[in-house]
């Protein structure tokens, strides 16, 4: 009988040290939808660079405006042209890409949705959004 009770003993005492242990983890920083406030040639370059990176290198053309109205930044591919640049007819190349902007403790970090891979945005300042 002194077996069991010793058991049990060890059993609360693991119990109530893992319990404890498990109050001490931090949890990830909650990603908090945002935009880009106040855009700078700064904010934009690196906007700009972290887009073409998750593309493997691929050029996109940005508005001044991405990610100051809405944090969801859609990214289509170009549409073939023939010799004298007129789009060529037919299907598109494939879905937009989707990234969004998320505010993650104090830095703005975009994320391609595709990929779930993130990159913190330098020289920018962004603010929750309300979407």
């Amino acid at each position: 009988m002194s077996a069991i009770r010793a058991t049990a003993g060890v059993f609360v005492l693991l119990s109530a040290l893992l319990a404890a242990g498990c109050r001490t983890v931090r949890p990830e920083p909650r990603d908090v939808p945002a935009v880009i406030l106040a855009p700078t040639d700064a904010s934009h370059a690196a906007l700009a660079t972290a887009v073409t990176a998750a593309l493997h290198g691929a050029q996109v053309t940005l508005a001044d405006d991405a990610l100051t109205k809405s944090s969801t930044l859609l990214v289509e591919r170009a549409r073939q042209r023939d010799a004298a640049g007129i789009p060529i007819e037919g299907r598109e190349a494939g879905a937009p890409e989707r990234f969004r902007l998320v505010k993650r403790g104090g830095a703005c970090v975009l994320v391609h949705e595709r990929t779930e891979r993130a990159a913190v945005l330098e020289s920018t300042t962004c603010v929750a959004s309300g979407d």
